[in-house]
């Protein structure tokens, strides 16, 4: 059993997915490594999503609880049949026929082989996961832009070894999406009702049957795609299956600046019809995204203060969303924590409010003598955070939760000489939460929040792209002046909310208006495998509805009740 929490099981639907699960599960590598070799306890653990085995030669694993799919040519090294549980032995011994044999022996394929050596240029020869040593000049900045440069798929840097249960390598060729992959939300239903449901079932079962405390599900699901449709049917799966567990579900949107007409409504309709059938099965449903709306016009991506990135390249762009889900997902990941999966989704999705909205503070503005309380100070009026969710700002809420991890001891208190005025209100409390909750309770006096601070640094890990700025040290923390030397930053101070925030009202009718401004009868290819027009304008009224329970007014009177 992991803790008070239980297990959770994490399913990861289409490429973009995989490239943001990729980093998640390098991060949470990074996270164990760096307390094993510090011999630290860490306030996270780890056995709420990764499972214990042993493989058939005796050798102890620890894997993922994870299943993920994607198309067969999106896998680039990666095996679907994992080589961890093959025991050599028993693969080499005699066989029981007596009559003459002929040994046919397969080398690796080129494309593993390449996919090991890019994993193995991500590891530091030093510690195997990070250099103990400040790394600067030119040279090293030109090794890691060869490595980033050399990764054409999210298996060239998964760190993470898979149990064989956990690939589902899907060939939608055979469906009129073509070799090139799902293009619609109805060949993504139709693909995995017709051809793969069995086999997730049983690699479901699998997982779902070792766990001691199963408390939910995690899924990671394409929205710009037809993957949008394999999340629905998977949400519904687990919703019919498991009805007293939690179902977190995650839309990732990549960014993508080319304009084209067809692919743009494409675009559009997956993400709607992902939208409104996912957070219907789901206990919350979070798109995330580092556009800065979720319509047509994706408007410019997100600015981070003290990042550099390329918004288009999946490897930089999905590492911030990975860094940010980790984060947001601490509360039901805590060893003693009683904030379950379904205790945080029971206090933000109340009046039927599914849907929420992330955002995050990376890194999260601390210098490395300041106190919390100082390091707030600059944002009494308006929050830190940025919207990941297509939102942009988020000036009122009607929940929230918030975590603030990377805030040593020392710095959740304000040491005041004897005589010393206060500050602010923050400067007199006792500790960290009591912080972050007074804090919160002036940005939103009036708005029911749970808040979350933790001591454990987010640990970035050698596969974690370097965007940061000069101002940000090796240990993440943000100074006034520039370094003269630029270090290779290993970790950083994060600060994460997902909110039922008023500003989804705004994102979600502008979908709306922006479908209802076209006659989708213009796309009949996008209504072949089976989905009906009837069927799509229900989900249009049915996202209208959703964005209305964000409107201000509903606010108010929930303030009134």
């Amino acid at each position: 059993m992991a803790g008070m929490c239980g297990e959770v099981i994490t399913f990861q639907l289409g490429n973009y997915a995989n490239y943001v699960g990729a980093h998640w599960w390098n991060l949470q590598e990074a996270g164990r490594s760096h307390n094993s070799t510090n011999g630290q306890n860490s306030e996270i653990s780890s056995d709420v999503l990764f499972r214990r085995g042993v493989t058939l030669s005796g050798q102890e694993t620890y894997t993922p609880r994870l299943i993920l799919v994607d198309v067969k040519g999106d896998l680039s090294s990666l095996s679907h049949q994992s080589s961890l549980y093959e025991d050599k032995e028993t693969r080499h011994s005699t066989p029981a026929w007596k009559g003459n044999l002929t040994t046919h022996k397969e080398e690796s394929s080129t494309k593993e082989q390449h996919g090991k050596e890019k994993r193995d240029s991500f590891t530091d020869e030093d510690t195997g996961v990070r250099t103990k040593k400040e790394v600067s000049g030119p040279d090293y900045k030109r090794k890691r832009l060869r490595q980033e440069a050399n990764v054409n798929s999210w298996s060239d840097f998964l760190r993470t070894q898979l149990h064989p249960k956990s690939v589902c390598a899907v060939s939608p060729c055979h469906q009129s999406g073509g070799p090139e992959g799902l293009e619609s939300f109805s060949q993504g239903e139709a693909l995995l009702r017709e051809s793969y449901l069995d086999e997730i079932e049983d690699d479901l079962h699998f997982f779902t049957e070792e766990c001691d405390y199963l408390q939910g599900f995690q899924i990671l699901c394409d929205l710009h795609s037809g993957f949008s449709g394999v999340g629905a049917k998977v949400a519904e799966l687990l919703h019919d299956e498991f009805p007293r567990r939690g179902i977190m579900s995650w839309g990732t949107l990549p960014v993508n600046s080319e304009r084209d007409q067809n692919k743009d409504m494409y675009r559009l309709m997956n993400c709607i019809l992902g939208l409104v059938r996912i957070s219907s099965q789901s206990s919350l449903f979070c798109p995330m995204s580092l556009n800065s709306s979720l319509g047509r016009k994706h408007g410019p991506p997100i600015v981070l203060p003290h990042l550099s990135y390329n918004a288009e390249a999946y490897y930089q762009s999905s590492a911030l969303l990975a860094a940010t889900l980790d984060t947001l997902t601490l509360p039901y990941r805590k060893p003693s924590s009683i904030h379950s999966m379904l205790h945080l989704a029971d206090t933000l999705n109340f009046c039927e409010r599914k849907v929420v909205s992330a955002s995050t503070s990376f890194p999260f503005p601390l210098g490395p003598y300041d106190s919390l309380a100082d390091a707030l100070m600059p944002h009494m009026t308006s929050a830190p955070w940025i919207s990941m969710s297509g939102c942009g700002i988020e000036d009122n809420s009607f929940s929230n939760s918030v975590v603030l991890r990377g805030i040593s001891k020392e710095q959740q208190s304000s040491y005041l000489p004897a005589g010393t005025k206060p500050v602010s209100a923050l400067h007199v409390c006792d500790t960290g939460e009591d912080i972050l909750r007074g804090y919160l309770n002036m940005l939103y006096p009036k708005t029911s929040s749970i808040s979350h601070v933790l001591q454990d640094m987010c640990r970035l890990g050698p596969t974690f792209p370097q965007l940061f700025s000069p101002y940000v040290t090796k240990e993440g923390f943000t100074l006034h002046e520039p370094m003269n030397t630029l270090t290779d930053v290993v970790s950083v101070p994060v600060l994460a909310t997902l909110q039922t925030a008023t500003a989804l009202h705004h994102s979600l009718c502008e979908l709306y208006d922006d479908i209802k401004k076209v006659d989708i009868r213009r796309w009949p290819s996008f209504f072949t495998s089976g989905l009906e027009h009837e069927e799509f304008n229900e989900a249009m009224q049915d996202l209208r509805s959703l964005a209305q329970c964000y409107r201000e007014g509903d606010r108010t009177e929930d303030e009134s009740d």
